[in-house]
């Protein structure tokens, strides 16, 4: 089968048991791979084992789903990325991350397309894939250990590109993260997969392999990929200077870089001490690739004086700067540096650990909490030490520590009063960097998003400011606080990107102007299938409805759950050059449900199910 190995791996740590399973050529088509691959075979263990209810996620029933796509280990640029799918602690609900890096091409060369772990280890162990075989082995050398270290052991130990947990999936802090290539840190950082993974006992996945992906028309796959580089290049060219985080100046400038826990209108002053033109100045060493990339956003730092000499690997993101820069209002960049590679040594997500430290440092400040919760740590804005000792906290599961190790859902119902009122969440997962109010695409995505607030499922923000995408209708990007039209923008975007998510490719090549017929002609360059575009949308609809009936069927998700917290629905944002805008979102929502064809209720319906042929899997 072009683009496939035709093969995933079912391990079962209760049971040390290899199974391997085809992947058939229906399967393949009808759901991708990566993300799309990964909710049919989480969907598909659900309805056999589980009947209508979700287990807990810390289970041995709860799988954990490595999955690649199509494009992985071809010529499309970009392209070195895998997916992760389970059921997330944090949120409780369906779990997608995606990760660039290396692993995912040294996984689909090791002969497979995807790897499903149930049960649990009575003892640490990694699982080892290798030249089409898979193999249990004992981890508890590398348990405890910090995922640089463990990378830098395991893949000298083994040969192998590794994927691991640090401390904090080890202790079950509910947003750890998996991650890969040591110090370039690169993360499946969202929903808490670390923590399933280490709830299963599992410290890593090592890959190895040199089997090449068959493509059915190379010259063409060649001839179309030679033409779209330079553009994406280009179009990506401050992304290869500063990364992303040289867009904190540009967003924070009309309102749309999150500030004091959502409440701030403006901090010129502080964003220009943290963001990535600083970067270049003061502590920038190198520039890192993920395999398959032509555009190079990942910046290594080297902090060779000072309080934080020592401090060298992956560079802070947008999102990082953000959640512990402009959500706490610190702007210290070696103390965020240091508090990024602190979070990338424990396996955590940057982002929920600036959300929930900002959130901590509001209910300081409104008496919520106080020196006795925090062990007498002063959690004021502002305070780099403090937010650093909060990572540190959150890593090692002590102090306030444990609690905000829960995310800030779960921190809020359990601090009580008012503290709901100012926990930024849906469904459990913390906002990314983007404020809703700055954008009406990005609000409706965070609320219909299925594993909780995210910027990436619909990926609206760069095509309401400057991405084009003239074969979707949008001969300019779409009015950012438009209303009318905005539901079927977001769910096509939302179509498109679990597209994207399922054939493993970046979204940043849509800056140098990929367009649908892009997509499609590749994958039918590498698989021999003759795709159209609208059969490529409509594929990408199936996939994210599936992953939305999931949410229905076994976590009770409805309308009542597609919503935003208080603030940013009420509280507007001000200051110079900020638009004062709220999402209308009871109006956007209704519009979005019937551009879907969902139900009054957000429940999609029989009809729908049928047409994309998921009808079988419900």
């Amino acid at each position: 089968m072009y683009g496939y190995n035709g093969k995933v791996a079912q391990v079962d740590l209760t049971k040390r048991t290899v199974q391997e399973k085809p992947l058939t050529s229906e399967e393949a088509r009808k759901f991708i791979g990566g993300s799309g691959l990964g909710a049919y075979y989480l969907a598909r263990h659900f309805k056999e084992h589980s009947g209508d209810a979700a287990v807990d996620p810390f289970s041995p029933e709860n799988p954990l789903i490595f999955t690649v796509g199509p494009y992985v280990d071809t010529p499309v640029p970009c392209s070195g990325r895998h997916a992760v799918t389970t059921l997330s602690p944090l949120t409780g609900i369906f779990a997608e991350s995606d990760i660039g890096g290396s692993w995912g091409v040294a996984f689909k060369r090791a002969g497979y397309d995807g790897l499903i772990v149930t049960g649990r280890a009575d003892s640490p162990v990694y699982i080892l894939v290798a030249e089409g075989r898979v193999s249990i082995h004992d981890a508890a050398a590398y348990w405890g250990k910090d995922t640089f270290a463990t990378y830098e052991e395991l893949k000298g130990a083994t040969g192998g590109e590794v994927t691991c947990i640090g401390p904090a999936g080890e202790r079950l802090v509910r947003y750890a993260s998996i991650m890969s290539d040591g110090r370039d840190a690169r993360a499946a950082g969202r929903c808490g997969v670390g923590a399933v993974m280490g709830s299963k006992n599992l410290k890593a996945v090592v890959a190895r392999g040199d089997k090449r992906t068959e493509i059915w028309d190379q010259s063409a796959l060649a001839a179309g990929v030679k033409a779209m580089i330079p553009r994406i290049r280009q179009g990506n060219a401050g992304m290869t200077r500063y990364g992303t985080a040289g867009g904190v100046i540009t967003h924070e400038s009309y309102g749309n870089f999150p500030l004091q826990n959502w409440r701030l209108g403006r901090w010129p002053e502080g964003v220009e001490k943290i963001s990535g033109q600083r970067i270049e100045q003061t502590i920038l060493a190198g520039r890192y690739y993920c395999r398959g990339c032509v555009i190079g956003c990942g910046k290594k730092i080297r902090i060779k004086e000072g309080k934080y000499a020592g401090v060298e690997g992956a560079g802070p993101e947008y999102e990082t700067l953000g959640c512990l820069g402009g959500m706490c209002l610190v702007d210290d960049l070696e103390a965020i540096a240091y508090a990024n590679e602190l979070c990338n040594r424990y396996g955590m997500d940057t982002i929920t650990t600036g959300n929930a430290i900002a959130f901590a440092m509001e209910a300081f400040e409104k008496g919520l909490i106080g020196e006795g919760d925090t062990g007498g740590v002063k959690l004021t804005w502002g305070n780099a030490e403090a937010m650093v000792e909060m990572v540190r906290q959150i890593g090692e599961r002590t102090g306030l520590g444990k609690l905000l190790g829960e995310g800030v859902k779960r921190a809020a119902e359990a601090i009580g009063g008012l503290a709901v009122e100012f926990a930024h969440h849906v469904k459990g997962l913390e906002f990314p960097a983007h404020d809703p109010r700055a954008f009406n695409g990005v609000a409706l995505a965070y609320a219909t998003s299925n594993r909780g607030a995210c910027h990436l499922q619909a990926f609206t923000h760069p095509f309401e400011r400057v991405v084009k995408m003239p074969e979707m209708g949008y001969e300019e990007p779409h009015d950012r606080l438009a209303v009318e039209g905005k539901g079927q923008f977001v769910a096509g975007l939302q179509n498109l990107m679990s597209m994207v998510d399922s054939l493993k490719i970046c979204k940043f090549v849509f800056n140098g102007g990929v367009q649908v017929s892009h997509l499609t002609s590749w994958l039918n360059s590498i698989t021999g299938w003759n795709i159209s575009p609208r059969e490529f949308l409509e594929t990408g609809e199936r996939l994210f409805t599936l992953k939305r009936m999931f949410n229905v069927r076994y976590c009770r998700i409805s309308r009542k759950d597609d919503t935003l917290p208080p603030r940013p629905l009420t509280w507007k944002r001000r200051g110079e050059g900020v638009t004062v805008n709220l999402p209308p979102l009871g109006r956007m929502l209704s519009d979005y449900y019937e551009c879907r064809g969902w139900d009054e209720i957000g429940i999609p319906t029989r009809e729908v199910l049928e047409r994309l042929d998921i009808a079988d899997l419900f």
